[in-house]
């Protein structure tokens, strides 16, 4: 006979409860959290907002020393509204908990930028939705390329940086009347900066589909003047040789395809998949037995390819938005805070 009555519900992991809804919207609550969210708990509601959702991995990576602190500082912004959290469906073993922005948090975000939180463009639906859809995973493939990045320049003695990361959406905003990378991104090693787009390829799409986009970056080089390079990362090596047929073939029926410097890899070409710094980059065009290089190597790939901002001049947004433009945040986060605020 049992000698313990305690309901087995009352022994499974702590929950932690938030209040309410209404109580989270309101001015007493976001008063309260002034004086509670750091410079880097305002830094990732940013990074959320720009791309959609990190996973707790993720998350450690780009902002936390160990994912102790990371839990206990995630835990309180969850029960203060500022995040919220699911965790997909998995077969077998689990996944990691994944984060997207939370109202408090879009209102955060919305006061520091002047702004009403309703001009912000935020959906609390929509972004709780995300657990639901079927690009959650490419999302969260692709964010992983650059977290992977931060995660590198933020060990001691690091030499290289990441110092610009933009999302799919902001593309899209930019430049989506041509074209829409899932990312763009640039990096700075040994006084030198290279920029590039990415092609986050999860084998979905039919490879014609996939080279047929190498018209639309030689348009978008015509109509901006800057070349720039686009880096297509596959999901295996039998992936990559078949796209780099086809991404060959596309080359040679374009009318200036110097203007489309591409280079592949996949996730067996190195131990870690989703780094990017690695030598794992294979011009195409290149013969099969040319060597892969790093990411802050691409330069020796187009020896007179010289690396231009995009938000210069020469680029222009594909249309006008209804909601405020929201600078991109700074991929490397704020210095830690000498302690976590209660």
């Amino acid at each position: 006979m049992a000698s313990n009555p305690t309901p087995q519900r009352e022994l499974r992991t702590h929950r932690p409860e938030r209040p309410a809804p209404r109580v989270l919207n309101t001015a007493e609550h976001h008063a309260w959290l002034a004086r509670r969210l750091t410079d880097r708990d305002r830094w990732l509601c940013r990074m959320l907002f720009e791309h959609h959702v990190l996973t707790s991995t993720q998350i450690v990576d780009i902002a936390f020393p160990g994912r102790r602190a990371a839990n206990l500082r995630l835990r309180n912004l969850y029960q203060w509204g500022v995040v919220h959290r699911f965790q997909p469906h998995r077969d077998r073993g689990s996944h990691p908990m994944h984060y997207v922005l939370d109202t408090a948090g879009a209102v955060a975000l919305a006061r520091e930028e002047g702004i009403d939180p309703k001009e912000l463009g935020y959906s609390r639906e929509r972004e709780i939705g995300r657990a639901f859809s079927l690009q959650l995973a490419h999302t969260v493939g692709c964010n992983g390329l650059f977290t992977t990045l931060i995660h590198r320049a933020r060990q001691p003695g690091a030499t290289g940086e990441l110092t610009a990361w933009w999302s799919a959406a902001r593309c899209g905003r930019h430049w989506g009347d041509i074209v829409t990378p899932d990312g763009y991104g640039r990096w700075r090693e040994a006084d030198r900066d290279v920029e590039w787009f990415v092609e986050f390829d999860f084998g979905t799409e039919t490879l014609s589909r996939l080279a047929g986009k190498l018209a639309r970056y030689e348009r978008l080089a015509d109509v901006t003047g800057i070349t720039t390079p686009v880096l297509v990362w596959l999901p295996s090596a039998a992936r990559e040789a078949n796209a780099r047929r086809a991404l060959t073939e596309a080359l040679r029926g374009l009318d200036r395809p110097a203007r489309v410097p591409v280079a592949t890899t996949s996730g067996e070409a190195t131990g870690e998949p989703l780094d990017m710094a690695t030598p794992r980059w294979r011009r195409v065009g290149a013969s099969d037995a040319a060597g892969r290089v790093a990411l802050a190597a691409l330069a020796t790939l187009w020896p007179d390819l010289a690396a231009s901002a995009p938000h210069q001049a020469g680029h222009r947004p594909a249309s006008p938005t209804a909601s405020p433009e929201l600078a991109p945040p700074s991929p490397m986060p704020p210095p830690e805070p000498a302690r976590f605020a209660l």
